[in-house]
């Protein structure tokens, strides 16, 4: 555990030192675009911060690949090159796409050509449960995990319109995911606790750390498109890399076996949801399923009466909820599993309805406009710089 925590604080703190960096430089070269009509934010704002997140995380693997714990891991450099040329494609395209907005057909390939890119290399679904049949890697296998990766990296990228909303709900996924590879990995290989899955989880966890204080809200930096399909290719990979260290037996018995590709699309059910609606809202309207528009659920929340704080807290809420009950599901009986996540669901809910209930019921606690929150700021950095002005007596 300790060379885990050691990557996520690397990751952490490069990645916060890099993404200081790109703002600087953005600001002073002016690379950012102006702003659209269905953004929220109010100020032109960078939105290179994939860049940041990519160096931040490439650095801390290149420091694992010297820690004695991960020397398995980075045996066979092939794979790893694979995933650092992929992960170079997708943000070269989502820094393209950032500053002078691609074709959708012209992002999608290249997604594709990224998925497949590592699929070639050896990043399958190894195996899986279906009526007690292992489904080996082949043709079939690499359409599947190609096509995986792709939703994946889709569903996050698709979320990525508030402060701070990307970054915490891959966060909160990949801390779950990590909790799990680890668990599952003791089982398998008492002996050796350290794989590809859990080292690109923690990479996440401490890429998303070092990138959050700069992108909360009010944010003073973005992730763009290239840090959005970055982390999602990142936690498709991860994913699709567990199911390769599975016992046979357990595959095809365990319903355990099913949690690799299953824990990232539950935890992200929230981004898939808005992935579906937006895809089919765009096609029955004879558009492209990856047009922009001001219709996705973090809109919808802000329409309702939600500011940005508790809109943000609606998506924590239900990711957190969601992955905690897949987990738990390995550790406890599923009923009391069940009835968590019931519970939790239902508190997930009132926050989520909570602007409706307070026009049905005025004296419930209002959430306080964007306006007011605006003003509180303002007059929480006024009293900042008075006492920053206050000299202490001799």
């Amino acid at each position: 555990m300790r060379g885990y925590l050691i990557v996520t604080a690397i990751t952490a703190i490069c990645t916060f030192v890099f993404t200081v960096i790109v703002w600087k430089f953005s600001l002073h070269f002016k690379l950012y675009p102006a702003i659209r009509a269905r953004d929220v934010h109010t100020r032109p704002t960078p939105r290179l911060g994939g860049i940041a997140i990519f160096l931040g995380i490439v650095v801390s693997m290149l420091v694992a690949s010297r820690i004695h714990w991960f020397r398995l891991v980075f045996d066979h450099p092939g794979p790893f090159l694979a995933l650092v040329v992929a992960a170079l494609l997708i943000v070269t395209m989502g820094v393209a796409d950032d500053l002078w907005d691609l074709e959708w057909y012209t992002k999608l390939a290249g997604q594709l050509l990224a998925a497949g890119i590592l699929a070639w290399q050896g990043f399958q679904i190894v195996s899986l449960p279906i009526g007690g049949v292992l489904i080996g890697s082949g043709g079939g296998s690499l359409v599947i995990t190609v096509l995986f990766i792709v939703l994946i990296m889709n569903a996050v990228n698709f979320i990525d319109g508030l402060d701070g909303l990307v970054t915490g709900v891959v966060l909160i996924a990949s801390g779950i995911f990590f909790l799990y590879t680890y668990l599952l990995v003791t089982r398998t290989s008492p002996t050796d606790y350290f794989n590809l899955a859990s080292l690109l989880m923690v990479a996440i966890v401490g890429a998303c750390l070092g990138f959050l204080p700069m992108n909360w809200h009010p944010a003073r930096i973005f992730m763009g498109d290239s840090g959005a399909l970055l982390l999602g290719m990142l936690m498709g990979v991860g994913a699709v890399s567990v199911t390769g260290q599975m016992d046979p037996d357990l595959v095809t018995y365990d319903r355990a076996a099913w949690f690799p590709l299953l824990l990232p699309i539950l935890v992200l059910t929230i981004p898939l949801i808005d992935f579906t609606m937006a895809v089919t809202r765009r096609l029955r309207a004879g558009k492209s399923p990856f047009a922009a528009d001001r219709k996705h659920l973090h809109h919808r929340l802000l329409d309702m009466g939600h500011n940005v704080f508790s809109a943000i807290a609606v998506f924590y809420a239900w990711t957190f909820i969601i992955s905690l009950a897949c987990l738990l599901s390995m550790l406890l009986p599923l009923g009391w599993v069940v009835l968590g996540f019931v519970l939790g669901a239902f508190a997930c809910g009132v926050l989520t309805y909570w602007p409706r209930l307070q026009q049905r019921w005025p004296r419930l606690p209002q959430i306080p406009s964007e306006e007011t929150m605006a003003v509180r700021r303002r007059q929480h950095e006024a009293a900042r710089g008075r006492l920053r002005n206050i000299r202490p007596g001799r």
